[in-house]
């Protein structure tokens, strides 16, 4: 049985409505049969899809593009599978409601520490940047301010998206979290411009720091460890959730690690060497800012544009459409899936059989 590909946004074709029992098992049998001997020598007994086809030898890269592709496309098959079946066994019990309601408040512990954490670190590095008057400690200091004012952007993202207003706001309002995060890396990035202005200026005109006496550099390296093993717990802690929000916490945790690190580093060996390594240092941080979180704007600008769907994922949503239908849908005309926030908004447009239709019309009629 062939199964075409969706090889742009907008599919239309007549696709005539198959047996949908076992299907994939169908698919998947005739194309290991087909499978050329160059190919078949690869495959696990155990695990069909485990075929490392880089390793044939005598196809063409062309070919090897092809198969992996198939390869693929059964896989993501069977996921839809795998999908409708738990759908259809699924029962919502209190077990699992619990578990929901665990994982939120888990989440929303995280961003509170994550917030605390942001008012003491500013509080130390603040303290260690008037102490050792070095420009990159200054730099990690202002990064600090940064992290409580931009926490706070966050966790008003995520306050918003809580309380929906479904007459206001009809769809929701997913595309706050993304918009939440832009305004985050963009004053993320803009303090990253600012202190490479700082440093270079202190570079052209030659103005060498004060040299820290024994007691400011126990001081320097208290507060900066203390701080830098905050922020990796505090990584560590954030990294594994799945709510965008506690994750863009844990970017910039591991980020305030680097920083961190990497001013220390500057500005001991500028105290003990040359002075311009501290400046140097500085700068070093603010492009790495810059670059980092310019970035994470694009990733999440594309997320409010509406880019549209790979065509795996049409494929995968053209499937499922047919798999759940295949009863009621005479043709699928068109399948659309772009960017909504975080997630992908779906569009289908299907013909459905003639008794289903007539079905459907009676059904809403009143609604009129």
């Amino acid at each position: 049985m062939e199964t075409p590909l969706l090889s742009s946004n907008d599919v239309e074709a007549e696709v005539h409505k198959p047996k949908f029992t076992g299907l994939v098992s169908t698919m998947k049998s005739n194309f290991f049969t087909d499978l050329p001997q160059k190919l078949r020598s690869h495959i696990d007994p155990e695990d069909p899809f485990d075929i490392d086809v880089s390793k044939a030898v005598g196809l063409k890269r062309d070919e090897k593009d092809y198969y992996e592709r198939q390869i693929a496309t059964l896989k993501s098959f069977e996921e839809v599978e795998s999908f409708v079946a738990r759908s259809q066994d699924y029962v919502i019990d209190e077990k699992i409601q619990e578990e929901d309601r665990a994982e939120r408040a888990a989440q929303e512990i995280a961003m509170q520490i994550s917030n605390w954490a942001n008012v003491f670190l500013l509080s130390l590095k603040t303290y260690a940047t008037i102490k050792s008057g070095s420009i990159a400690i200054a730099a990690s200091t202002l990064d600090s301010l940064l992290d409580l004012m931009a926490g706070g952007i966050l966790w008003f993202t995520h306050i918003s998206m809580k309380n929906i207003n479904i007459y206001k706001y009809p769809i929701g309002k997913l595309r706050v979290q993304p918009v939440g995060i832009i305004i985050f890396a963009a004053v993320m990035a803009t303090l990253g411009f600012q202190v490479l202005l700082v440093a270079a200026e202190k570079l052209i005109t030659n103005e060498p720091s004060e040299t820290m006496s024994h007691d400011q550099l126990i001081w320097l390296y208290s507060i900066m460890l203390t701080a830098t093993a905050i922020k990796l717990v505090l990584w560590i802690y954030c990294r594994s959730s799945r709510n965008n929000i506690v994750r863009a916490y844990a970017k910039d945790h591991y980020f305030d690690v680097v920083t961190n690190v990497l001013g220390l580093v500057a500005a001991v060996l500028g105290n003990a060497y040359y002075w311009w390594i501290d400046p140097s240092g500085a700068i070093v941080l603010a492009i790495y800012t810059i670059v980092n979180w310019s970035g994470t704007v694009m990733e999440n600008a594309v997320s409010l544009i509406g880019q549209a769907a790979p065509p795996e994922v049409l494929q995968k949503l053209t499937y499922l459409v047919l798999r759940q239908g295949a009863d009621n849908i005479k043709r699928v005309d068109t399948v659309r899936a772009y960017t909504f926030g975080v997630l992908y908004f779906v569009e289908v447009r299907y013909i459905l059989t003639f008794d289903q239709k007539k079905r459907y019309i009676l059904t809403l009629q009143p609604l009129f």
